[in-house]
């Protein structure tokens, strides 16, 4: 089974520098992770201040309130901005 977690962060402009700075840290991280699933970072067309994360997992079963990562995510991201977090499930074909 394939699902997603989508974090979506929208952050004043003069939060900017800190939300790269925490989002280069977290990136870092789960580079160095072994064994992790693919890690997405987009932002808004337009609008540098609203970010979204998407992070891809694969597994039997999903977190329901996020994996460890995702939820890691959120916690740091709260202190720059609002955040938004979603679980997906890819539906079955």
């Amino acid at each position: 089974m394939k699902w997603i977690e989508v974090i979506m962060v929208r952050s004043a402009g003069s939060e900017i520098r800190i939300l790269t700075k925490t989002l280069k840290g977290l990136m870092t991280d789960v580079a160095r992770g072994a064994g992790r699933d693919d890690i997405r970072v987009f932002h808004r067309e337009n609008l540098e201040t609203d970010i979204c994360i998407v992070l891809f997992h694969r597994g039997k079963k999903t977190h329901t309130g996020g994996s460890s990562l995702g939820l890691r995510i959120v916690t740091e991201l709260k202190s720059v901005g609002l955040v938004h977090h979603t679980i997906w499930n890819e539906v079955e074909r």
